[in-house]
């Protein structure tokens, strides 16, 4: 199944989108910081034939790389929704999220009734210490795959090289993943980089660690039906995803209607990109 590409008008251009099968129920997917709409490929070809998929590169990723700002993950969140409708009706789309994609997800349906609202491995508030600098945790979280962003490659072949010796990724490389990491590839054969814009992404971080506050009240204001996929290995397969399950539990109990459900032996990436973790996801997506 190939994703068919088109463009929504968004503020400042138009957004990147893919729409992955031809069924009549609908999924709107939102990916990662410094991910892209191929994230979601692998998941998006294990759906049932009734449902399909659209997914969109945010703004500062993917092709849409050149949109302007501001970025901040309200911005995102006003983007998603403007997708959504452009697709169908709110209230019929399931709405996803990976990551950061997650938590602009929980902003898109704060205010807006969507049938189910689906976060993965993402969405819960992650309290900064009132002596920590944002900067600082945003270096030591997602330093190297922020140095990345300005790094160049001789070569397409070498840049999916790279990927290759990610720890997340030993042992579970898989077409999907060498999909993503071509579509993410842009620049002139001998200086080969991310698609990935670094100022957007810094500030999309800054904004993450910094409005738990903000995260937490969409999260109450949500009202449709919520759930969590987490993955209990994180973003280099440590054995402490990023998602623990104390942090799930302390918001199952805050949300008593929220569903939380562990995904076994995946790790940040391979929840959707590895072939038996993107199958349980999409199972659940289209239950």
């Amino acid at each position: 199944m190939n994703p068919v590409f088109s463009d929504v008008e968004v503020p400042g251009g138009k957004l990147r989108v893919a729409r992955f099968g031809t069924g009549p129920r609908l999924i709107v997917a939102v990916h990662g910081i410094t991910a892209s709409l191929m994230a979601w490929a692998a998941v998006a070809r294990r759906l049932p034939a009734e449902w399909s998929m659209v997914a969109m590169d945010l703004r500062g990723r993917g092709h849409s790389a050149g949109l302007p700002g501001p970025y901040g993950l309200p911005r995102h969140a006003e983007d998603v929704n403007l997708v959504a409708r452009s697709v169908g009706a709110e209230s019929d789309i399931v709405l996803t999220g990976h990551s950061m994609g997650a938590y602009v997800a929980a902003l898109a349906a704060a205010d807006h009734d969507y049938a189910r609202v689906v976060l993965v491995d993402g969405g819960l508030p992650l309290p900064l210490p009132a002596d920590q600098d944002p900067d600082a945790v945003l270096a030591a979280t997602l330093g190297p795959a922020i140095a990345r962003l300005s790094q160049t490659f001789p070569s397409v072949d070498a840049y999916v090289d790279f990927f290759k010796a990610h720890p997340a990724f030993a042992g579970n490389w898989t077409g999907a993943v060498e999909e993503y990491v071509r579509y993410d590839a842009t620049g002139p054969e001998d200086a080969v980089r991310s698609r990935a814009q670094g100022e957007p992404v810094r500030q999309d971080g800054r904004w993450l660690l910094t409005e738990s506050e903000a995260i937490g009240a969409a999260l109450h204001a949500v009202k449709s039906p919520l759930s969590l996929l987490r993955a209990p290995r994180g973003l280099f397969d440590q054995p402490v995803g990023m998602i623990p399950g104390e942090l799930a539990a302390t918001w199952t109990g805050r949300l008593p209607a929220l569903e939380d459900r562990l995904i076994e032996d995946c790790n940040h990436y391979t929840i959707l990109m590895e072939d038996r973790c993107a199958s349980l996801v999409a199972g659940h997506l289209a239950r």
